[in-house]
């Protein structure tokens, strides 16, 4: 049987993903940030706010969505 692999550990306290463990976790993060400091000369959050807003969250959604589906199992941790 072969052990799943995560790209990205559970955080020390709370819920959610931490640093990435594996160097697929790092492209995510880095291609999301990209994307994210693009987004401002894409759509400008002053004559454009609402496209500059919906591809803001479409970018964060999909970060949410991989970590989900390549990280730890999150769940509400309270510390080691």
């Amino acid at each position: 049987m072969t052990e799943k692999r995560y790209w990205f550990t559970p955080k020390r306290y709370g819920w959610g993903w931490g640093w990435p463990c594996a160097w697929q976790g790092w492209v995510v993060y880095g291609v999301a940030f990209v994307l994210l400091v693009a987004g401002p000369f894409l759509f400008s959050p002053f004559s454009r706010p609402l496209a500059f807003m919906l591809y803001t969250w479409a970018v964060s959604l999909v970060l949410v969505l991989v970590c989900w589906l390549k990280g730890a199992p999150p769940g509400w941790r309270w510390g080691k």
